[in-house]
């Protein structure tokens, strides 16, 4: 194994200096955790007021972490990736939005998305939010009663409004499979996770059957998806079809816990990082040792699970092109781990958001958070970037 996250030449190939120098005052304003929490708070209101802060945001952080507004601006930043051997998940970065209207418009967006995708050769995957066409009360009212399978309880207007939850999915996973496009199905809050795991295990029984189009997200820093990756495998064994799998840490730690705290009740998340770590490399091995029947995105921004996986595909001599095996990590981050991954031949990709700058805010203040949060990320990102110019320089 020749793989190298300290190759800065090969990471950051695809920027120019002036890219580059916008990424170092990034990162090193992203340091700050008081820059990061007034930016959160401050910049929701600004957008909403009308402050003139549009221009200055999309030069900034918006460029570094979204692929741009339309799906046209996006495709030029997949032939860029293109060039570099990596491929894009394209992501429609439509959130909290309400009402009928909304959800049929979302919906409308993700099969375009989808057919978008099937005219390029290097966007094997998109990735859907749940919640982008279905009320997140309607979510939380069926996960608070799993045992009624697919919403059917007592009130009719929730059991016709599911069903057109289950429709809006079911146009959108058919479109996907006629086009051979694969449909990353985002993970959600532990409070309204359980419909959406049910609904997405149903597209998989229709859609998979002979090769894995719909994929759901596993979030190993709570302390019950392990099992539920292995019961979902089960589930895949028994009823025929292919399981498929992103796996990820997860996006709604201090939200999830901040919510137990104030219920009174046990957090989903595990009780310390070496658990989420020692479950996420877990389930990377679990889905590499059944590659037969598992389809696996290893989607994640730490070096040694990628490393991990990258070995095990070595040690039981699996290709590194393995059509069930992919890599994956945001665009905009992790650039190390990406182009170094693509350049030893592995099966790799940028997630890459697009839409107005209005909807992508939530993502971008996410973004923001998890580089301030995240444990050396910042300074790791940093350090290559400076690396990067310092070479450049004395070239």
């Amino acid at each position: 194994m020749n793989i190298s996250f300290d190759n800065s030449e090969n990471a950051f190939a695809y920027k120019t200096d002036k890219e580059l120098k916008m990424a170092r005052f990034l990162f090193s304003s992203m340091g700050f955790q008081w820059v990061v929490n007034a930016g959160v708070r401050l910049t929701p209101f600004a957008m909403k007021t009308g402050l003139p802060v549009r221009g200055w945001i999309r030069k900034t952080i918006f460029k570094q972490f979204v692929g741009g507004e339309t799906l046209e601006e996006t495709g030029v930043v997949g032939d860029v990736l293109k060039k570099y051997g990596v491929n894009v998940i394209l992501d429609y970065g439509v959130e909290g939005k309400q009402g009928e209207a909304s959800f049929e418009h979302a919906t409308e967006e993700f099969i375009r998305v989808i057919n978008y995708a099937a005219t390029r050769d290097n966007i094997p995957y998109i990735s859907i939010k749940v919640t982008g066409f279905a009320r997140f009360k309607l979510l939380e009212r069926l996960h608070e009663a799993p045992r009624l399978r697919s919403g059917i309880h007592d009130n009719e207007a929730e059991i016709d409004e599911w069903q057109r939850v289950r429709d809006r999915m079911f146009r959108i996973c058919s479109i996907a499979a006629e086009k051979n496009v694969g449909v990353l199905v985002d993970a959600e809050e532990s409070w309204i996770q359980d419909p959406v795991d049910r609904l997405t295990i149903e597209m998989m029984e229709i859609f998979n059957k002979e090769k894995p189009i719909v994929y759901n997200t596993i979030q190993l820093y709570r302390h019950d998806r392990l099992d539920f990756l292995k019961l979902s495998y089960r589930i895949a064994q028994q009823k025929k079809f292919k399981l498929a799998v992103k796996l990820v840490r997860g996006a709604y730690m201090e939200k999830e816990r901040s919510r137990a705290a104030s219920k009174g009740v046990q957090s989903p998340i595990q009780p310390d990082k070496q658990s989420t770590d020692n479950d996420y490399d877990a389930a990377v091995e679990f889905c590499i040792s059944n590659v037969d029947n598992v389809a696996c995105i290893v989607a994640t921004h730490n070096e040694k699970s990628n490393l991990t996986a990258v070995q095990l595909m070595e040690e039981k001599g699996i290709p590194f092109n393995h059509p069930y095996i992919h890599f994956s990590q945001l665009y905009g981050m992790s650039d190390h781990i990406t182009f170094n991954l693509a350049k030893a031949g592995l099966s790799v990709s940028k997630y890459l958001p697009f839409g107005p700058i209005t909807d992508v805010i939530p993502y971008l203040m996410r973004r923001a958070q998890e580089n301030s949060s995240v444990s050396g990320q910042t300074g790791r990102e940093l350090a290559l970037i400076k690396k990067e110019l310092k070479r450049r320089k004395q070239k």
